[in-house]
């Protein structure tokens, strides 16, 4: 049975200085960070995503840090995440192939009459999803591998960065991978910052303090439960 993680990804109040909306049925918009490294080559853009939320016009060019990225998403064919941080790094590296990784983000409640599970004024949320294709990859051991296993990764935004910098990369199954439609609350209905049972319960979390920004690990049991929510 696998395991899996949670980490948090995506725009939040210092970058870009907003989070996604969600929706009153659930629905949400995935926004990544900007980038903020030097590039090998040009990368997408706000404007390139097909947003249909309002971005602030003084940052539609703005280069976008496009991890993770999920096939059909903006312009991404492939499902790829790394991360250059030991906090993310160390138990995302203890991961195995058909283990799962876990993505969620803190978005802004929007719409007038949101959905009863919807926090008020923001929450935290899972918005997605690896089966892991196979072992994650260590930044050194990156430089190792067959050139035809390193092109697995080439889309992924920190090998368009100059120089290099992932400390874990990890790639997704197709068949197991996917943005969700919905996102699935982590927070409770009274408040974003308070966590529910996912966390708490189902987690290795307390959900004391800052909870939203830490890693979440879930036991084979909990994985399985985990995964009953999201697919149901």
């Amino acid at each position: 049975m696998p395991r899996s993680v949670a980490i948090n990804v995506g725009a939040n109040t210092n970058a870009p200085g907003f989070r996604g909306p969600i929706y009153d049925d659930g629905r949400f918009e995935y926004v990544p960070i900007p980038e903020e490294k030097a590039t090998i080559e040009p990368v997408a853009t706000y404007a390139d995503l097909g947003l249909s939320m309002d971005i602030p016009a003084e940052i539609r060019d703005t280069p976008v840090h496009l991890d993770p990225e999920f096939a059909g998403y903006g312009p991404c064919e492939a499902y790829t995440y790394g991360d250059p941080f030991g906090v993310k790094a160390k138990p995302l590296s203890e991961l195995s192939a058909g283990d799962y990784l876990f993505f969620y983000a803190t978005l802004s409640t929007v719409g007038d009459q949101p959905a009863s599970w919807i926090s008020p004024r923001w929450g935290c949320y899972l918005i997605g999803q690896f089966e892991l294709a196979t072992d994650p990859v260590t930044g050194e051991a990156f430089a190792h591998l067959p050139a035809e296993q390193q092109a697995a990764f080439s889309s992924n935004a920190h090998l368009k960065r100059d120089p290099f910098d992932a400390r874990v990369l990890v790639r997704g199954d197709p068949e197991g991978s996917r943005l969700y439609e919905r996102a699935v609350p982590l927070s409770s209905p009274e408040a974003g910052a308070t966590a529910n049972h996912i966390v708490t319960e189902w987690s290795n979390d307390s959900g004391n303090g800052p909870w939203w920004r830490r890693p979440l690990r879930f036991s084979e049991r909990a994985t399985e439960r985990l995964l009953d929510v999201v697919t149901g």
